[in-house]
C-alpha cells in the first residue's frame, strides 16, 4: 500500500485523545512509507495528520476545492496540493490517488466522503480497502448503524464487515495489507 486517503475533521474535537491518536496514526503511515492523501487544510484533525506526516519525513498530497481554500486555510507546506473547482472533483481526485481509505473522527463531511467510497466498493467501482480508526469509540454509533442495516437486511450480510474497523493504527494498516474485497451482489 503506497497511499491512503484520510477523511477527517477540520476541528480537533473536545478531547485531546483524538489529536494524540491521529499523531500515532500519522507516524505509522510514515513508518510504512505510505503517502497521505487528504483534504488539504492546515487546521483541525486534517492539519494534525498532515503536519505530523511532514514532520516525520513523509509525503502529503492535499486536495482542496476553491470554495474551501480560504475557509479551511489550505496547507502551504505540502508535498503537493491540488486546488480543484468542486467538492465532487476533490473526492474524485482523492479516490484516484489513493489505494485505500480511512475515516478519522470528523463531522458530516467526513461521514459523507467515507460513505461514498464504502458504497463505491460495495457496488464494485473499486476494490480498495475502507477503514475506520475508531478513536475513543467515536464511531461506535456508526458501527451500530451498520449492524442494524445488516440485521434489517438493508445491507447485504457480506458487507457487514467490509469496513475494516480498529482502534489501533498499526492493526488497521496491517489489515489493509490482507484485504480482499467481497464479490459484488447481483440482484
Amino acid at each position: 500500500m503506497k497511499s491512503i486517503a484520510v477523511y477527517c475533521g477540520s476541528s480537533l474535537g473536545v478531547s485531546g485523545i483524538y489529536k494524540e491518536n491521529v499523531i500515532i496514526f500519522a507516524k505509522e503511515l510514515v513508518k510504512r512509507d505510505i503517502t497521505l492523501i487528504y483534504g488539504g487544510a492546515s487546521v483541525g484533525i486534517m492539519g494534525t495528520v498532515a503536519d505530523t506526516v511532514l514532520k516525520e519525513g513523509g509525503k502529503v498530497i492535499g486536495v482542496i476545492p476553491t470554495l474551501l481554500e480560504g475557509r479551511e486555510i489550505s496547507h502551504k507546506n505540502l508535498t503537493e496540493l491540488y486546488v480543484v473547482e468542486t467538492m465532487h472533483q476533490r473526492k474524485s481526485k482523492m479516490i484516484e490517488l489513493a489505494e485505500g481509505f480511512v475515516a478519522l473522527p470528523g463531522g458530516f463531511g467526513t461521514l459523507e466522503e467515507f460513505s461514498e467510497v464504502f458504497t463505491w466498493s460495495q457496488i464494485g467501482l473499486h476494490t480498495k480497502p475502507c477503514g475506520i480508526l475508531n478513536i475513543n469509540n467515536f464511531y461506535d454509533p456508526l458501527i451500530a448503524m451498520i449492524n442494524k442495516m445488516a440485521d434489517e437486511q438493508f445491507l447485504h450480510e457480506k458487507y457487514r464487515h467490509m469496513a475494516i474497523i480498529e482502534q489501533d493504527p498499526a492493526c488497521l494498516l496491517d489489515r489493509f495489507n490482507t484485504y480482499l474485497a467481497p464479490s459484488v451482489k447481483t440482484y
